[in-house]
C-alpha cells in the first residue's frame, strides 16, 4: 500500500513540474529584454568632456554664469577698496598722531600763547589751528571790557570745539564705506550663492539626472560667491573698528591740545588782568599824589 502511494505521488510531481519548466523559460526569454528597456529609460551617462577640468577658484570663476561673475568681481573690488583704505588712514593716522604729540611736547613748558605761536611756526597740523584760532578770538575780542574774561574763554573754548570736531571728520572719512562693505558683502556674496543654485537646479532638470558630476560644478561655483564675500566683510569689519579706536585716540589727543592752548589762554588773560591792575594802582597812587 505504501510503495502504491509514492508511486502515485511521483507522477503528480512530475506533472506540477512539467507544466512550471514553461513559465520559467518564459521568464528567462523577458529578462533580456526587461533590462534592455531599464538601459534606455536611464539616463545616458555624463561625457568626460562637458565636466570642468577642474574646480580650482579661477576655474568656477570662468565656468559661473554671467550674474554670478557680475557679484564675484563686485566682492574683489570691494575687497581691494577695503585694503586700499586701510593702507591710505594708517599712513594718515600715524603722520597725525606723531605731529599731535610732537606739538604737546613742544609746549609743554611754553608760558604763553604767543610763544606758542612762535614755537610751532614751521609745524603743521591741529595743533597750529588751535593755537591760531586762539590768537583770532583773543584779538576779535580786544575791545572787550577785561574783566569779562569768562566770556572769552567760553569763545575760545568753542573755537577749539569746532577745531576738534572737523579733526575728528576728517580722520573718519573714508571709513564709512568699510561699514557698508562690512555690513553688505555677505548678503551680496549669499545672492550669488542662491542664483548659482538655482541654476544648477535647473540644469539638472534639464539633463534629468541627479549626477553629482554635473550637480557638483554649478553647486561650488555657487558657494564660491559666498566664499568671497565673506573674504570681503570679515577684514573690513576689523578694519573699521580698528579705526573707531585710533580716531577716537587721536580725538583725545586733540582734545589735549585744546587744553593746553586754553591753559595759555588763561594765563595770558590773568597776566593782562595782573597787569591792568598794577597800572590802575599807578594812577590811583599819582592821583593822591
Amino acid at each position: 500500500m505504501k510503495r502504491y502511494r509514492a508511486i502515485c505521488i511521483w507522477p503528480a510531481g512530475l506533472g506540477a513540474a512539467f507544466f512550471t519548466l514553461p513559465a520559467l523559460a518564459e521568464g528567462v526569454e523577458a529578462a533580456p529584454q526587461a533590462a534592455a528597456e531599464v538601459a534606455a529609460a536611464a539616463p545616458p551617462d555624463v561625457p568626460l568632456g562637458v565636466l570642468p577640468p577642474d574646480l580650482s577658484p579661477w576655474s568656477m570663476f570662468l565656468n559661473a554664469d554671467s550674474v554670478v561673475k557680475a557679484v564675484l568681481i563686485g566682492l574683489v573690488i570691494a575687497s581691494i577698496l577695503t585694503w586700499t583704505v586701510w593702507l591710505a588712514k594708517s599712513i594718515e593716522l600715524a603722520g597725525a598722531r606723531r605731529r599731535m604729540r610732537g606739538a604737546l611736547e613742544a609746549l609743554r613748558n611754553i608760558a604763553g600763547l604767543s610763544e606758542a605761536s612762535a614755537a610751532l611756526q614751521r609745524r603743521d597740523g591741529e595743533m597750529r589751528a588751535l593755537v591760531q584760532a586762539a590768537e583770532v578770538e583773543i584779538r576779535l575780542s580786544a575791545d572787550v571790557s577785561a574783566t569779562d574774561k569768562e566770556g572769552i574763554k567760553e569763545r575760545v573754548v568753542s573755537r577749539l570745539e569746532r577745531i576738534e570736531a572737523a579733526a575728528g571728520r576728517r580722520m573718519s572719512a573714508g571709513t564709512g564705506i568699510l561699514a557698508t562693505i562690512g555690513a553688505t558683502a555677505p548678503f551680496v556674496g549669499l545672492f550669488g550663492t542662491v542664483w548659482g543654485i538655482m541654476n544648477s537646479f535647473i540644469g539638472i532638470s534639464k539633463s534629468q539626472t541627479t549626477n553629482l558630476a554635473v550637480v557638483a560644478p554649478g553647486i561650488a561655483e555657487a558657494l564660491l560667491a559666498t566664499a568671497i564675500g565673506l573674504v570681503a566683510a570679515i577684514p573690513a569689519v576689523i578694519i573699521y573698528n580698528m579705526f573707531a579706536r585710533s580716531i577716537a585716540g587721536y580725538r583725545a589727543l586733540v582734545g589735549d591740545g585744546a587744553a593746553e592752548v586754553l591753559r595759555l589762554v588763561s594765563r595770558d588773560l590773568d597776566r593782562q588782568d595782573r597787569q591792568d591792575r598794577g597800572e590802575t594802582v599807578k594812577l590811583v597812587s599819582k592821583a593822591a599824589d
